[in-house]
């Protein structure tokens, strides 16, 4: 114990540094665990015709299952984010393994459109770009919550020009649909980053199920962050098969 005054802060600052790291550590861990299976999954369904065959009828349509893969992920995410205050830590966590799964079915169909090769530099490239957001966001000492409401003003924006843009069939809106995707999810990366490290500083030494469920959430949402940077990149740099 330092006896100049200010050796009590200083402890302090260095407990809070540490349990942010640990937290953070946490929330990277899940997120990675939840590319896994999402990476695995994919891989299988898009190896397996019959698999494949499942989430597609005879007239090449989606079938009932099809649909319920791919609109099933947005339901898990309003539902984890509503039901986080009651819902008990391992089923959470069991909810989050299945959000996973069937983001891997609904992603396979991306491994069928696009070689394999494009797929490979374009999941390098996101990963190089969310982590060096992800340090950006992590190290800097400048508040990035004035962008926040910016940034998810712009994602508003781009989900509403997306619908438009299913009707019209617009190549020129596409890709200025994917540049601001880019644009908005890297910013987001950092943005979030930094949120859940002040967050992690506000737990304190809480070790208990709530600290593990914030870990949960937040990896839901660099999760997300990270799968919708790779997708918009994927426009760019992914060649059709």
């Amino acid at each position: 114990q330092q006896n100049n005054g200010y050796g009590q802060t200083y402890d302090q600052n260095i407990e809070s540094a540490t349990l942010a790291k640990t937290f953070m550590s946490r929330v990277f861990a899940w997120m990675f665990i939840a590319l896994a299976a999402t990476a695995a999954t994919a891989y299988i369904f898009a190896g397996s015709p019959s698999l494949m065959g499942l989430m597609v009828n005879e007239t090449g349509g989606m079938s009932i299952l099809g649909w319920v893969v791919m609109l099933a992920p947005l339901g898990f995410v309003f539902y984890l984010s509503s039901r986080f205050q009651s819902m008990s830590r391992n089923s959470m966590i069991l909810l989050f393994i299945v959000f996973s799964v069937l983001m891997g079915m609904s992603l396979s169909f991306v491994l069928l459109v696009y070689t394999s090769a494009s797929v490979f530099s374009t999941f390098v490239v996101t990963s190089g770009t969310f982590g060096l957001m992800a340090i950006v966001g992590y190290t800097t000492k400048t508040d990035l919550t004035k962008f926040g409401s910016l940034l998810m003003m712009g994602l508003i924006g781009i989900i509403l020009a997306s619908i438009v843009n299913f009707f019209m069939q617009s190549g020129t809106m596409e890709y200025i649909i994917s540049i601001l995707g880019v644009l908005i999810f890297t910013g987001l990366t950092a943005y979030d980053v930094q949120k859940l490290k002040n967050i992690g500083l506000a737990i304190g030494p809480n070790r208990g199920a709530e600290s593990d469920k914030l870990a949960i959430m937040g990896a839901l949402t660099l999760y997300l962050d990270f799968i919708n940077l790779f997708l918009f990149l994927l426009r760019f740099l992914g060649d059709r098969k």
